[in-house]
């Protein structure tokens, strides 16, 4: 309870919120992939289990939650670089609605990340770009938004637009 969202200030509640209703507008949106985005960051970010999910809203909901849950965030497992291409190469694989639902959130990370974080901008677009060249399974509109507003992004951060 009362979680910020990292560069916004804002309750943490609104990114949550803004992707379902991206996702919501994808002509193959199904309940299930509105819930899921929802609740995608729930199993990295609070002490709720995939069970819980499946018990309250299904089991669809909860294997596309934990398709979405980053799975090399371990610090152990070596520098941020080599996490990133582990969870790239592991979100290549997962099913097109998840992939789906991962444009919505990229979407939304990057508008708050660019107008807030110039500097660290630069590292999240490049692993953004790297994500969405092998992610190519979810609905194809939105993914290539998800291509405009990351090119949008590289734009603002190289000063070419404000």
């Amino acid at each position: 309870m009362g979680q910020r969202r990292k560069y916004t200030g804002e309750p943490y509640w609104h990114h949550p919120v803004a992707v379902a209703e991206t996702v919501s507008a994808v002509e193959t949106a199904t309940a299930e992939m509105i819930a899921a985005a929802h609740l995608h960051d729930v199993l990295e970010d609070t002490a709720v289990t995939a069970q819980d999910i499946e018990e309250c809203v299904g089991q669809r909901v909860a294997v596309l939650v934990q398709e979405l849950t980053d799975q090399f965030i371990d610090l152990e497992i070596g520098n941020r670089a080599h996490r990133k291409a582990l969870e790239r190469n592991r979100l290549a694989q997962v099913s097109p609605e998840a992939q789906t639902i991962k444009y919505a959130d990229l979407i939304d990370n990057t508008i708050s990340i660019v107008a807030r974080n110039r500097g660290f901008a630069r590292v999240y677009l490049a692993e953004k770009r790297q994500l969405l060249e092998v992610m190519a399974a979810g609905d194809q509109g939105l993914r290539r938004q998800a291509w405009r507003v990351l090119e949008e992004g590289e734009a603002k951060i190289r000063g070419v637009a404000n």
